[in-house]
């Protein structure tokens, strides 16, 4: 009798572990990869980029025409030509590093998200895959095989990209997307003013970067008629991590890099962080951020750790 009721169990656990085998399991979401953006003159966003910012300019993989600027070994800003239809729209693309570019194509496939039928893979190995989040926002998924550049280079301002920024409407839809299926967690929130949320920090599961909500527009999605070319420059951005935002300012006041748009001096953040905004050419806004909090946050608490330089 003790022998038969074993086959009942047996049976479960190959039920079960048949279905475990049909859904592929997530793998790693390990920081920011990369933001693109466009250029107007690629010529005047050089200059910002490497001599104001200091990164270091390198061929695009993915675009002849276009133009990588690294901060790391393997963050950057992609630089695109400006495509016609652009209208007031300067953001191509947020990204981020995954360990298994075709594993994350394949769960987020089985989850029912629309996603291309195999990954890009260019001659470095590098491999990548886009979707687009519930705002219409393009997301890219990238494994790097290697470094993408033998070391960062000793003129940039920051060697870390901790954050990037996007126009977002619908707070509860990117959560379903970004918390539900892909397992990002809250960092911190808050507003101009304690009662309004204003800006929404999730880091990613298997690190400390994060993408910032900029909840603006009202309803619906897209950019709104209303919304000036500079407005949405400062919404869809990218923050440079800095153990010092003071120090970092000093020193491009120091070495005459400091040019173009940019704030007057650093301030506090509504997050408690030093913080200091700088704009390129087109508009789009490069964030310097203290990489911790300096005073308390405003409306919420950090319920996550700080990312470290």
């Amino acid at each position: 009798m003790r022998f038969k009721m074993l086959i009942p169990a047996v049976l479960i656990t190959a039920v079960v572990s048949a279905g475990a085998q049909q859904t592929p399991e997530r793998p790693g979401i390990l920081g920011v990869s990369h933001i693109s953006v466009y250029a107007a003159s690629v010529s005047a966003t050089e200059h910002y980029y490497t001599h104001v910012l200091g990164a270091m300019k390198s061929p695009d993989p993915e675009n002849p025409k276009g133009a990588r600027y690294f901060f790391s070994e393997n963050q950057f800003v992609e630089v695109l030509p400006m495509p016609a239809n652009a209208g007031k729209n300067r953001l191509d693309h947020i990204a981020f590093t995954t360990s298994d570019a075709e594993k994350l194509r394949a769960y987020l496939g089985a989850k029912g998200w629309h996603v291309p039928a195999a990954v890009t893979t260019d001659k470095s190995g590098t491999r990548w895959f886009d979707v687009f989040d519930p705002e219409g926002n393009r997301v890219q998924f990238v494994t790097s095989a290697k470094p993408l550049i033998p070391s960062a280079p000793k003129s940039a301002i920051s060697r870390h990209i901790i954050h990037v920024g996007v126009l977002v409407h619908d707070r509860a839809a990117e959560d379903a997307f970004y918390d539900g299926l892909l397992g990002f967690k809250p960092y911190w929130y808050g507003g101009m003013q304690d009662t309004k949320v204003d800006w929404v920090s999730k880091q990613v599961p298997d690190g400390h970067d994060w993408i910032e909500y900029m909840v603006a527009g009202g309803p619906g999605a897209g950019i709104p008629d209303s919304m000036s070319q500079q407005t949405l420059g400062v919404l869809n951005h990218f923050a440079l991590g800095e153990t010092s935002v003071d120090s970092a300012f000093k020193s491009l006041q120091a070495s005459n890099r400091l040019e173009g748009r940019h704030d007057p001096a650093p301030k506090i953040g509504r997050d408690g962080k030093q913080q200091f905004n700088m704009y390129d050419p087109d508009g789009t806004r490069a964030e310097l951020m203290n990489l911790h909090a300096t005073e308390k946050p405003c409306c919420s608490p950090f319920t996550a750790p700080d990312p470290s330089e």
